[in-house]
């Protein structure tokens, strides 16, 4: 592939990746009816296995973590329009940590009671939504092509 076009398009994702991170925080930090609901199912979840201390550390502050590491990612991600030197790398790590928040979100999306379509209640409505696991795998398919676009290659 053209040097040019990968550059452009480890460019687009991360503009994406990041947009969809930072968009996402205000929810996250803000509780909102939505991650409110999530963070407890699964912490709910995992006190059935891992007690209920981390059960309950992960309810109350899981959204704080994951936002915290979607932030950084995104930080790692438009770091290189000051460090345009250190692009190539910077865009590797951030695909690289793109990929395991959202193996973690796409994992908890089949393999808990959350679900692939999320279903909460907010001011007595019932809501559904499965574009946050659309999102969550879309974001890890495109976070792996982050890594292999931005992977050194030996000569």
């Amino acid at each position: 592939m053209n040097k040019t076009i990968k550059i452009v398009l480890s460019w687009l994702i991360s503009v994406w990746i990041s947009y969809v991170f930072l968009s996402s925080l205000p929810y996250k930090f803000n509780g909102a009816a939505e991650p409110l609901h999530i963070f407890f199912t699964l912490g709910t979840w995992m006190s059935s296995f891992l007690g209920d201390t981390i059960g309950g550390l992960f309810s109350q502050y899981g959204a704080y973590v994951v936002g915290g590491f979607e932030l950084l990612t995104a930080l790692v991600l438009l770091l290189p329009i000051i460090l345009w030197q250190q692009r190539e790398k910077l865009h590797y790590i951030g695909g690289f940590m793109a990929t395991v928040v959202m193996s973690g979100a796409v994992f908890f999306h089949l393999f808990t009671p959350l679900g692939w379509v999320v279903e909460w209640s907010e001011n007595g409505q019932i809501q559904t939504d499965s574009g946050l696991a659309n999102s969550a795998l879309s974001i890890l398919i495109l976070g792996v092509l982050m890594v292999f676009l931005n992977k050194k290659r030996n000569a």
